[in-house]
């Protein structure tokens, strides 16, 4: 038996979870057909989900073609959820992008297609909505290709689209498509120049470099009327299947990317096994950054059909729901720790709020939905015991608010959102403690040179000693309190894009001990910081805007006036596209005014891009 893991994608309200309904009821997985409006869909179970129509959690659900099994992925078209976009796009292993025959390519949809591009995977591209009044075909495909930078292969065409009677038909293989495979291989454009190329050649080549992620075959249809659907799934099957192979190795390597809560509030882990094999009373180990766990399996359960699971093994290609591991977190890695499968790498939220009750329930509450979400990130102070939560966006914030009310009886209320800055260093600074000084009470000797690295680059250590200079243990927490002392550094805020080297170490046997250079590190890093000099940076969103072309000018003024920069601009007709970037604490603001610079026809869809330095003075500072 073959095994698909399966990601449906796209831009929020292209019809991502209307979709996955219609393949599972085409296949034959579920006997009734769940519809979003009505709140009854199988993959959207949360109760905001179903109230709200949107996809906030990452579900599972399962179906077969013929022999091959596939685990479909629905994952949020809200930007609000990327984190859990990411996650899902490590696990897959191939992708179906969906796309509005109406709106067509949106900025979501850029952002998705840029992850699937860096990761390699194959993508088949539905375009959905072919029967709704403003549907498009050619201009859809010219979008395709010059918006999203795929060389695209059309399968269907549409008889009256834009029309509640469309109807889809395969069509075939154009001469264009065979001088488009001919761009990525040598040998096939050899061919083609010999003109020995067959219809069954160049189908076959169109396999090849769609499992390679060169090409995207696209497909009209409507998830609604389910017209295409049925080429859609033969598209799967052909394209899709053994895309990529589990690992020829019988040693166990899986990875956890979601968590949910059982009827008993256990801990439940949804696992993708790229080799090997995991049951019921195995014993296994999990990995996360400098740790290592060892727990006993109480239960494996696989998924057969929808959203129904049978206990047995999990083999490599599956993905199942494991328990008994109470420690598991999402990210972790079980089994043998050397191969992460890496998925796309978003930013983490660069926005924060307080929570108000700050009482021990809310926060133990806020940790439990933390570990659902990593990127989530709860603390509470010290000192003031304020309770603080970092975000992506506010949906997020209220999708919060209404799952601690519904899961735990909670009424909690929110700060204003405002952006978290970070700190860099602008030049190098040095400092060394040694163990001899009267300033020093340790016995340790530390010297640390630190200096800007490269923007995004985030934080990183090295040594200019030897690595035999001291015992291992003691590298290691010289690192691991280096990692801790920078997330919050000489003002309170992050330190990012920084080299920090070990320049100087020394110690007393069998006097010394890893606790030493534990104390020590903060002190001789800050002062290190400190003769350094540091900038304060903001964090900004890359922002794309659509909107009428003649309000233009007054869309791009008010932009500068909320600390905004404009990258590039582009005109289609009577429309207008815009990418830039914005300060992530001005984003919502921005996004309130837009309706009224473009008369209510504008949109807004931004990503995290890290920091920059402050640009614009007459903006009150953030925290």
């Amino acid at each position: 038996m073959e095994y698909l893991n399966l990601g449906i994608l796209a831009h929020v309200d292209a019809g991502k979870t209307s979709l996955t309904e219609r393949l599972l009821h085409h296949t034959g997985a579920i006997g009734t057909l769940g519809r979003v409006d009505a709140g009854d869909t199988h993959t959207d179970t949360m109760e905001p989900e179903r109230r709200r129509g949107i996809t906030i959690r990452s579900a599972v659900v399962a179906f077969r073609v013929g022999d091959l099994r596939v685990n479909l992925i629905d994952t949020p078209g809200h930007p609000d959820f990327i984190a859990e976009v990411e996650r899902a796009l490590g696990v897959l292993d191939g992708v179906v992008l969906v796309v509005s025959a109406v709106e067509g390519v949106q900025a979501q949809t850029r952002v998705l297609m840029r992850a699937l591009t860096r990761l390699r995977l194959p993508v088949l591209i539905f375009v959905n909505k072919v029967d709704r009044a403003g549907a498009r075909y050619d201009g859809l495909l010219t979008d395709l290709a010059e918006r999203l930078g795929v060389a695209c292969v059309p399968m269907s065409e549409v008889d009256g689209i834009g029309t509640g009677s469309a109807k889809v038909r395969p069509s075939s293989l154009s001469s264009g498509t065979a001088e488009r495979l001919a761009e990525h291989s040598d040998a096939f454009l050899a061919a083609y120049l010999e003109d020995t190329v067959t219809a069954e050649d160049c189908r076959a080549e169109l396999v090849r470099q769609t499992r390679l992620g060169l090409v995207s075959p696209v497909f009209f249809g409507s998830a609604r009327s389910g017209e295409g659907i049925a080429e859609l799934t033969s598209g799967i099957r052909e394209f899709l299947s053994g895309a990529r192979k589990s690992a020829p190795d019988s040693r166990l390597r899986a990875t956890v990317f979601k968590i949910e809560r059982g009827r008993a509030h256990e801990k439940i882990a949804y696992v993708r096994v790229f080799s090997g094999d995991i049951g019921a009373r195995d014993h296994v180990r999990f990995h996360r950054r400098g740790l290592t766990k060892e727990a006993k399996v109480s239960a494996v359960h696989v998924f057969e059909l929808g959203g129904e699971t049978v206990e047995g093994r999990a083999w490599a290609g599956r993905i199942a729901k494991v328990t008994g591991l109470k420690e598991i977190r999402i990210g972790d890695l079980i089994g043998v720790p050397d191969s992460e499968d890496g998925a796309a790498r978003f930013p983490p939220p660069a926005l924060e709020t307080v929570v108000s009750p700050a009482t021990p329930a809310v926060f133990a509450a806020l940790r439990e939905l933390a570990e659902e979400d990593p990127l989530i990130t709860v603390r509470q102070d010290d000192v003031t015991r304020r309770i603080s939560v970092r975000l992506y966006g506010e949906v997020q914030k209220e999708i919060i608010a209404e799952t601690l009310a519904a899961q735990h009886g909670l009424d909690v209320t929110f700060s204003l959102t405002r952006p978290v800055c970070a700190e860099r260093p602008v030049g190098t600074g040095h400092s060394v403690w040694f163990i001899t000084e009267k300033r020093n009470p340790y016995f340790a000797t530390l010297g640390l040179r630190v200096g800007p690295g490269a923007p995004g680059s985030g934080p990183t250590f090295g040594l200019d000693v030897e690595l035999g200079s001291l015992p291992l243990a003691f590298h290691k927490a010289i690192e691991e309190t280096v990692d801790a002392t920078l997330r919050s550094g000489p003002s309170g805020r992050e330190v990012v894009d920084c080299v920090v080297t070990v320049t100087h170490t020394g110690y007393f046997s069998p006097v010394s001990a890893a606790g030493d250079f534990r104390k020590i590190t903060p002190f001789v890093l800050a002062e290190a910081l400190r003769e350094a000099g540091m900038e304060v940076l903001e964090p900004v969103s890359r922002i794309e805007v659509e909107l009428p072309a003649d309000t233009v000018t007054a869309t791009l003024s008010r932009l500068v006036e909320h600390g905004g920069t404009v990258t590039g601009s582009v005109a289609r007709g009577d429309r207008a596209g815009l990418t830039g970037v914005l300060p992530t604490g001005e984003v919502a603001r921005f996004e309130q005014r837009l309706p009224g610079l473009t008369r209510g026809e504008g949109l807004m869809s931004t990503e995290p891009a890290g920091h920059r330095p402050r640009v614009s003075p007459n903006r009150p500072m953030p925290a």
